[in-house]
């Protein structure tokens, strides 16, 4: 069940910010823990952009994270984490080596530089700095849709967008999850209004518009991107669950089922799936940790293809020819 803002921030300890430029139609999303959170990930997409991933293995040295950057721009916006990087160093936060303090801040990116914004930006990309005011706006509240990393972000026949979404296992953790959902297939069924994600829809968050009753049939039909335009769903699930590297891990793989309940399809060659998971550990498992585990990776799951699923919904159109229209235009 959701609770609180129905957000990702409904963790404690954890604050989201987002900075996007308009002209420039992407942006950046960050979430910044108020200390050191356990990490994990789990990437299937066959054309993954990532950066610091490889320490968040479960035997890398580094334990825990500052912030998770989620960004537009493809390769060009792995700048972002460095703009995080200098926000953090300047308040004394990072993986101490004697007198050098390093933020570790991993980030996974989408492709949207073919979505009619201009990306004439000179000889730096400007992600750095959108980086570092996603992180001066960084609070319990922001804004869900076309905002942050989810500002120029796509589906095969609607704008994507920035998703959330939390929910409390059965055993008391809370558990939440953040997504950019720029995706190569769709969130609806056929020709819609109604979202794959429907089964796990609390309070009418994106609708309340259920399944149809010919999902088979109208869910057959198999659309994407057309050639081979790179895209990507990336995504933080986070849970105030006390957890090791390897229990993050297993809940970054359990949580990638959310992807594919949302959208068909995903984790494609020219997919960049990526989900993090985070753990601010405030909350023991209990006397039953594979129990609890499982709890929390199965909901992980569901909110994550909740978030996607709002996302869509919360998405508005951008002023240019070739961008698709938001789920607002088509359905009301």
């Amino acid at each position: 069940m959701s609770q609180g803002r129905n957000l990702i921030t409904d963790i404690a300890g954890l604050t989201v910010g987002n900075a996007h430029d308009v002209r420039l139609a992407s942006g950046v999303t960050v979430a910044l823990f108020d200390a050191p959170a356990v990490a994990s990930v789990s990437i299937l997409g066959g054309a993954p952009g990532n950066r610091d991933t490889a320490c968040l293995e479960p035997d890398a040295t580094v334990e825990a994270v500052d912030a998770i950057v989620l960004s537009g721009g493809s390769g060009f916006g792995l700048d972002a984490a460095s703009g995080a990087q200098a926000w953090l160093r300047a308040r004394g936060r990072g993986f101490a080596i004697r007198d050098a303090l390093v933020p570790i801040v991993p980030q996974a990116i989408v492709f949207d530089l073919l979505n009619g914004g201009d990306k004439d930006w000179g000889l730096y990309p400007p992600y750095r700095e959108l980086g570092h005011a996603a992180c001066e706006a960084a609070a319990a509240g922001f804004a869900l849709g076309t905002a942050g990393a989810g500002y120029g972000a796509t589906t095969v026949d609607l704008k994507g967008g920035l998703g959330s979404a939390s929910a409390v296992t059965e055993l008391g953790h809370t558990v939440g999850a953040l997504v950019v959902v720029n995706a190569i297939g769709s969130a609806i069924v056929g020709d819609g209004p109604h979202f794959w994600a429907a089964p796990w829809e609390e309070g009418g968050e994106f609708g309340g518009l259920g399944l149809p009753a010919d999902v088979a049939r109208r869910g057959r039909r198999l659309a994407w991107k057309g050639g081979l335009p790179p895209s990507t769903s990336i995504a933080l699930v986070a849970t105030d669950a006390v957890l090791t590297k390897s229990q993050a891990r297993r809940v970054a793989v359990q949580a990638n089922d959310g992807l594919a309940r949302a959208l068909r399809l995903t984790h494609a060659p020219y997919d960049g799936d990526t989900v993090f998971c985070a753990a601010t550990g405030r909350r023991p498992l209990g006397e039953e940790p594979a129990a609890a585990l499982t709890h929390i990776g199965a909901t992980a799951a569901d909110v994550l293809a909740r978030a996607v699923a709002r996302g869509v919904y919360e998405a508005t159109s951008l002023p240019f020819p070739d961008c698709p229209p938001a789920w607002r235009d088509r359905f009301g």
